[in-house]
């Protein structure tokens, strides 16, 4: 576990306990981010003190450059995309710094577990979630690293926010950054770190496609309520909307099944020029929910300030979610 500290860190600093808005420690956080996603890299650099965005840039790579998956290697063509990284790190100064890296979604699975006692130390808790995750996921309880964080329930007991990654595959994302003399000093899932642009003031679903990895997560009042991630059968540019239909739908009844009460709103992300196209789609399934684009909704609650429009303009969702994240 002390090989990887930054990954333990990704999870807490995500606050979901505080409407993910707020860091939970008082360490300082990165003043620059980096996401790594499917086809490209895109790093943002921030000002210290007033937290404005300094700059920011992204760069593409080979779309068979890198294999999102949590088991096998990731990095098929990795002087690609550390060709891609070390451009945008440069172009936004972050030469020597520690960086918040965030990797796709594939990388580290995220569950929300529900115990009737939980224990308060470290010493007891990471073997009780090893024992009880043992059979979810497919590498062995040794090579695996995991972070945690308490969550109100919505029953007696604790509710537990799990992330597991193996831990060759999350050296593969601290190696390229330690190549470039930096060090992931937070080192979190893409969604995870999107979440903050949420507006969860009731049960709103995101649904957020990145390459052909489609990911799910419920949220209501700073309560993470279900998170799910599928790989979906096509890319996003022949994807038929019955396809993304099959993969929600699940999510939705399991919240209303579990709480007693249906989605308000659902918020996509990822989805470009075929945005209208899917929201069509997700409203006919879910009469009665409000249906729209994640960045859009937030730019119409005045939520993105005008130094973020650029990254709202290039739909980097991560790097937006990030500076929520990381609060005033």
């Amino acid at each position: 576990m002390n090989s990887a500290p930054g990954f333990r860190e990704g999870i807490y600093r995500s606050a979901l306990v505080r409407r993910l808005a707020r860091v939970l420690d008082a360490n300082p956080h990165p003043l620059v981010a980096c996401e790594i996603a499917p086809n490209h890299v895109a790093a943002a650099r921030w000002r210290r003190g007033t937290f404005s965005l300094d700059d920011y840039a992204v760069a593409p790579f080979p779309p068979d450059a890198l294999h999102p998956s949590a088991v096998e290697s990731n990095l098929i063509d990795s002087a690609a995309i550390a060709t891609a990284m070390e451009s945008v790190l440069s172009k936004v100064g972050a030469r020597g710094q520690t960086i918040a890296l965030m990797v796709p979604d594939a990388v580290i699975r995220v569950f929300v577990l529900h115990f009737d006692v939980f224990p308060r130390s470290n010493s007891e808790a990471i073997p009780m979630l090893r024992w009880r995750l043992k059979k979810s996921v497919p590498f062995e309880a040794e090579e695996t690293l995991i972070s945690y964080m308490r969550q109100s329930p919505r029953e007696e007991g604790v509710d537990v926010v799990t992330a597991l990654a193996r831990l060759r595959i999350i050296r593969e994302y601290e190696g390229l950054a330690e190549s470039m003399g930096l060090q992931a000093g937070v080192l979190m899932s893409s969604t995870l770190a999107t979440l903050p642009l949420l507006n969860d003031t009731g049960p709103a679903m995101l649904a957020r496609i990145s390459g052909k990895m489609l990911t799910t997560a419920i949220v209501r009042e700073g309560i993470l309520c279900g998170y799910r991630y599928t790989e979906l059968p096509a890319e996003l540019v022949i994807l038929q909307p019955r396809a993304l239909l099959d993969e929600i739908f699940p999510v939705a009844a399991y919240y209303q099944d579990a709480w007693s009460e249906g989605l308000q709103t659902v918020q996509l992300s990822g989805f470009g020029t075929r945005m209208r196209e899917f929201q069509e789609a997700v409203e006919s399934e879910l009469p009665g929910c409000r249906v729209a684009g994640l960045i859009p909704t937030a730019e119409q609650e005045g939520r993105i300030s005008g130094d973020m429009r650029g990254l709202a303009e290039d739909e980097l969702d991560t790097l937006l979610g990030w500076s929520m994240n990381r609060g005033a």
